[in-house]
């Protein structure tokens, strides 16, 4: 944090606005790439989750690194330890299937793809998950989903 993520926080403010000028505000940023080569060169990568697939952390151990992490809102990323990847990471990690994880958990361990997660439905409080009106029922072989997001 002291070497890498606080020495560049002007930097991130200034190609964060070169990207918004450019019409792309969601576009990589070039030194967020750069710290994460260093991150995983580092072992400091997926921090988060414990076995074979991460750091090897419990949630304790973990805990202090992610409250250094949130000295700079996007300092998470560049150790592959930021929401929504985490979580799904952990849910892909313990229940996807092999072609699952070989499609998705794979790229996100890896830091090449982002994951997201939709939960919030029109008219209700959803960030309360038991709000939740959408329903999926098994129809045969397939499930049918039925709901606004």
């Amino acid at each position: 944090m002291d070497a890498h993520i606080l020495p560049n926080l002007q930097r991130h403010k200034d190609e964060l606005r070169t990207n918004v000028a450019a019409g792309r505000p969601y576009a990589p940023l070039p030194l967020i790439e750069v710290l994460k080569s260093i991150a995983r060169s580092e072992g400091l990568w997926n921090l988060f989750l414990p076995g074979e697939h991460g750091a090897g952390l419990n949630n304790y151990d973990y805990a202090s690194l992610a409250e250094a992490m949130g000295r700079a809102y996007w300092a998470s990323e560049v150790f592959n330890c930021s929401a929504p990847d985490t979580g799904n990471i952990e849910v892909l990690a313990q229940y996807g299937s092999a072609a699952q994880q070989q499609r998705w958990l794979k790229p996100l361990l890896d830091g090449q793809i982002r994951s997201s997660f939709a939960m919030t439905e029109p008219a209700v409080a959803s960030s309360d998950a038991t709000n939740i009106e959408t329903r999926i029922v098994r129809d045969g072989d397939d499930y049918l989903v039925t709901g606004r997001k």
